[in-house]
């Protein structure tokens, strides 16, 4: 992706030859607004961390006694409702629209908080962190498909990052106003209110010309691709285009059964669930969801707020970088870099926490964990982080792509929750040095799946990748 991309300008431009070219602004203000949501979703995941270890900080400000086991619970939730949104949401959008859809889930993040506003048990805080997780599992499937349907094709790209770069400033802003605050109910109240912003401001985009055209409504999709584009724009080839991808994929005629027999859907779902097995069992979402307890259980010399705080700010950068890099460096190459730091880091990491319980080497040096979890994520986002996501919609056919790509995010949110769940029994049952050895095992056998499993996707039409997964 080039660097010239990333410029908005309010002018409509004149090509060369004479024709003008849509404006940009009304699209990049549309995908800024529909991924608010994706940072919404992020305050849900970053919301963790700023608890405590083990829940200490949610239970002095709650008054509530919160055991190891239940605040494993409370963390891990968010996930789990994330998973149960990935396929009703592509369901629901389809029905009623990509904005709709974002819009009604409103409704049950609002509900979600307010059970953990107003919480006075552990079973408050379970149903409102399930029902937080469904609405930000929909913003994960509805935002990106938003984004996709209203941009042109030399922006998608920059449009399509915004989510991914929206949802690690969720997760910052939760960390920093943890920080600053230092009260989980008023952090909660904060939380509450992003969701009911990205309500007001997404209220007032367009819904996609793509889903009126699937309804037969030509003329609400004309306006709608004129909104985005334009007065001046000739939105008619672009419709056309719209209506030919459209009618090839009813013309297939080909169920979704008969689709998932070829050898290009067989090994794009072991691409897709591999990937997303070793996204997850890297342990990411660990390290994001309890960075403030790594860093308590390290007796790191900085306070563990502040260092979640650099864990953040370097997580926003790098996906910010990773936007700028993927498409000239490819994704192939981005995975195995990313994948074999990452197996070096957590590797890292256990030596660390090993040396803390058993010698003195450390001691006077508690800070660096912080090298080794930060390096972990900088590859991450550049790397694992966004393009398992971005390979979905590349390596299936448009008749599996629906389901398939739904089934991997469902299957990568479960996995999301078995390793946050769990998180705090490893460190009972082997200690923070061998769950960081276990998570670092799993890259090494990730690496290899990469190299020999994974294929180039870079600069390659579908065409080219299925006749690649058939060979």
């Amino acid at each position: 992706m080039s660097v010239e991309k990333i410029g908005i300008s309010q002018q409509t431009l004149v090509s060369t030859d004479g024709l003008v070219r849509a404006k940009r602004l009304p699209q990049y203000l549309a995908g800024l607004a529909a991924t608010l949501g994706a940072l919404a979703a992020g305050m849900v995941l970053g919301w963790t961390s700023p608890a405590g270890e083990n829940g200490v900080n949610l239970a002095k400000n709650y008054d509530i006694k919160i055991s190891i086991t239940e605040f494993s619970w409370i963390g891990s939730l968010a996930t789990l409702g994330a998973g149960a949104m990935c396929i009703p949401i592509g369901i629901i959008a389809d029905l009623i629209g990509r904005k709709t859809a974002m819009l009604i889930m409103v409704v049950p993040f609002t509900i979600g908080w307010l059970l953990i506003i107003f919480s006075n048990s552990v079973l408050m805080f379970y149903f409102g962190r399930f029902i937080t997780g469904l609405s930000g599992g929909a913003f994960c499937v509805a935002a990106p498909l938003y984004t996709a349907e209203i941009a042109e094709k030399e922006i998608r790209g920059t449009l399509g990052s915004y989510f991914q770069l929206m949802l690690t400033v969720g997760i910052l802003a939760a960390y920093v106003f943890g920080a600053i605050i230092e009260n989980m109910r008023t952090l909660s109240i904060i939380c509450a209110v992003m969701p009911l912003i990205f309500f007001g401001i997404f209220f007032l985009m367009p819904e996609t010309p793509v889903y009126y055209l699937k309804k037969g409504n030509e003329e609400a999709a004309r306006k709608s691709l004129i909104k985005f584009r334009g007065n001046e724009y000739d939105v008619e080839a672009e419709l056309q285009a719209h209506r030919e991808a459209l009618e090839e994929t009813r013309r297939s005629g080909r169920s979704f059964f008969d689709s998932i027999k070829s050898p290009a859907a067989k090994k794009g779902f072991v691409i897709a669930y591999g990937l997303m097995l070793f996204q997850q069992m890297s342990g990411v979402n660990s390290i994001i969801f309890y960075s403030s307890d790594i860093f308590s259980g390290a007796g790191s010399a900085i306070s563990p707020n502040i260092a979640t705080i650099i864990v953040g700010t370097v997580q926003v950068v790098s996906v910010f970088f990773g936007t700028l890099v993927v498409d000239k460096l490819g994704r192939r190459i981005l995975l195995l870099i990313s994948i074999i730091v990452m197996f070096l880091m957590t590797l890292l990491l256990g030596i660390y926490f090993y040396c803390l319980d058993h010698t003195t080497a450390f001691d006077n040096i508690t800070w660096f964990a912080l090298i080794p979890l930060c390096t972990f994520l900088v590859v991450f986002s550049v790397g694992f982080g966004p393009i398992p996501w971005m390979m979905m919609p590349e390596i299936f056919a448009p008749e599996v792509k629906g389901i398939a790509g739904s089934s991997a995010c469902l299957f990568n949110w479960l996995m999301a929750f078995i390793v946050t769940k769990f998180y705090s029994d490893m460190k009972e049952a082997v200690q923070s040095y061998g769950t960081f050895w276990i998570f670092s095992l799993f890259s090494a056998v990730g690496t290899v799946f990469v190299y020999f499993l994974v294929p180039e996707t870079k600069g390659k039409t579908l065409d080219q990748i299925q006749r690649e997964l058939n060979g």
